[in-house]
């Protein structure tokens, strides 16, 4: 089979506590986050002379600052006899957008070619692979929702989600995850409700009321189009909205899918963006 494809899912991240700095300049956090049932679409031709990457939204390199690019090229210097690949990605899910597209892209194709050339590495080494590429792939590699933490190499499986509904607003801005983090009043932080895991394990509903997303702070100060997004799908009955990642996405959860198709119906009409009736992928 010279040929393969394979849906790439978005995730978003349930709440997001930014909890420390490293010595090295990167953020540690812990995190609750799980795949949606929104695609993009890669299409992967094996046996090639060198690695192609081509995508159908012009705003994404094609180069070798694609994450998918060099998800392939850690794979192949890994497994010198094998060859080049080209990579078609039909993008879906938004640029930029915090719902980790690129993160995404780049485990399929690690996945797509340890398959390809007959599993030569385990799970634990694609994973080494991923922390070298993006701090989101290793999470994408699990296929699982998870507690991430560190500067997201760490993970644990995270059990007892509920089945929820969610209408996802990408509003037209573009939010540079480099700029938020710089722009992080850390101290500021630390002021939030304290939990642990074992809240959530007993009553994950709840406690996603409670927490939130650190990182609003500094995307809302710039975009405050984000916060009304937020308050619109509260107006209309989500019990939960927050904004994902770095943003600028926001999401509503919603009790049943009922509820939430009807808000997406209402917000189709507000003309804040990109909108997408989407269900957590489980587990």
């Amino acid at each position: 089979m010279n040929s393969f494809i394979t849906q790439s899912p978005a995730k978003i991240n349930l709440f997001l506590k930014v909890v420390g700095k490293r010595a090295n300049g990167y953020h540690e956090i812990i995190s609750l986050m799980s795949r949606i049932d929104l695609f993009d679409v890669l299409t992967l031709s094996f046996e090639q002379p060198s690695i192609t990457i081509r995508c159908s939204n012009p705003r994404v390199p094609e180069g070798k600052n694609n994450l998918a690019y060099k998800a392939a090229s850690f794979f192949f210097e890994a497994l010198p006899s094998s060859n080049g690949v080209d990579v078609w990605i039909e993008k879906v899910i938004p640029v930029a957008a915090g719902l980790g597209g690129g993160s995404s892209n780049a485990a399929s194709v690690l996945m797509a070619l340890n398959q390809h050339y007959g599993l030569p590495f385990s799970n634990m080494k694609l994973m080494e692979m991923g922390q070298k590429i993006g701090a989101d792939v290793p999470f994408f590699l699990l296929r699982h929702s998870a507690i991430v933490s560190g500067i997201g190499e760490k993970l644990e499986k995270f059990q007892g989600m509920p089945p929820l509904s969610a209408v996802l607003v990408c509003p037209n801005i573009e939010v540079s995850t480099k700029w938020v983090y710089e722009s992080l009043n850390l101290p500021l932080t630390k002021s939030g409700k304290n939990f642990t895991i074992q809240d959530f394990r007993e009553d994950p509903f709840r406690m996603l009321k409670s927490l939130s997303n650190d990182l609003e702070a500094v995307t809302v100060a710039r975009f405050p189009e984000i916060n009304n997004i937020k308050q619109r799908l509260l107006e209309l009955g989500a019990q939960v909205a927050s904004m994902s990642g770095s943003g600028p996405s926001v999401f509503g959860l919603f009790e049943d899918l009922e509820k939430a198709s009807m808000a997406f119906q209402a917000m189709k009409h507000q003309e804040c963006g990109d909108i997408f009736l989407v269900s957590l992928l489980l587990p």
